[in-house]
């Protein structure tokens, strides 16, 4: 089991909305989809693109690069030109605060 970081707050990241942020040496996108927030590793596996950056539609974010397509939730590439799946992150909410575990 990992630690948990603080890592932003609630009101910093709107729905829809994604924002990249450094835990525990990780680069990672943390995303707000209606009001439930997830976190994946933020560098596209096709060439590194800032997936905390890219389109968000329904639960996938599309990188701003090259339209590789990630499902937010579980971290399945679903589009190439990327072939490999992405980590996920445990998020927890203690008051105003997100944590991440890593």
């Amino acid at each position: 089991m990992g630690q948990f970081i603080k890592v932003a707050k609630v009101s910093e990241i709107s729905p829809g909305n994604g924002k990249q942020i450094d835990a525990g040496g990780r680069t990672i996108a943390l995303f707000n989809l209606k009001g439930e927030f997830h976190a994946i590793d933020n560098s596209c596996t096709h060439v590194g693109g800032s997936l905390a950056s890219g389109e968000i539609i329904d639960e996938d974010v599309i990188c701003p690069l090259h339209g590789a397509r990630f499902n937010i939730l579980t971290g399945k590439v679903l589009g190439p030109p990327a072939r490999e799946n992405i980590s996920t992150y445990q998020i927890r909410i203690d008051g105003d605060n997100i944590e991440i575990e890593v």
